[in-house]
């Protein structure tokens, strides 16, 4: 008998060595501040392909409850004033995917607490703006008398 359960024990002890780090693998990083819940809905966000909508800028309002899943029901805010109707919809159904991707958000406890149920603006910005001008400052103006 003990020659038998030599081989289980040297079959078993790698299997449980791989089952116990494949789900420390498997468990998101938890998140403990504002920054890191945009950041991780923004590393979930895909934007529609540029074929079939130009680039917009769009803004959710999302609420999360203490576990981090979507409380009542997200809304867009803003969207670019040059965006045509198809582009706003295939970027409306894009941040819609993006929350069914990302949620729950894995808060912890002492997030959840702090955010549960308050708002929060989510932008997603997907327009190339050009290079900033150089600012005009009122002081360096010339004075006209």
């Amino acid at each position: 008998m003990a020659a038998r359960s030599k081989p289980l024990a040297w079959f078993a002890a790698p299997l449980l060595c791989l089952a116990l780090t494949t789900s420390a693998q498997a468990e998101p990083e938890q998140l403990n501040s504002i920054r890191d819940v945009v950041l991780a809905i923004h590393r979930c966000w895909r934007p529609p392909p540029a074929d079939k909508a130009g680039p917009i800028d769009i803004t959710l309002i999302v609420s999360f409850n203490r576990e981090g899943a979507i409380l009542g029901h997200p809304r867009i805010s803003y969207e670019s004033q040059e965006a045509t109707d198809n582009d706003r919809i295939a970027y409306r159904v894009a941040v819609m995917e993006t929350l069914q991707r990302c949620t729950p958000l894995p808060f912890t406890e002492s997030l959840g607490g702090a955010v549960a149920g308050r708002p929060f603006a989510i932008p997603f910005r997907n327009k190339k703006y050009p290079p900033r001008s150089q600012e005009k400052r009122a002081w360096l103006l010339p004075k006209i008398l």
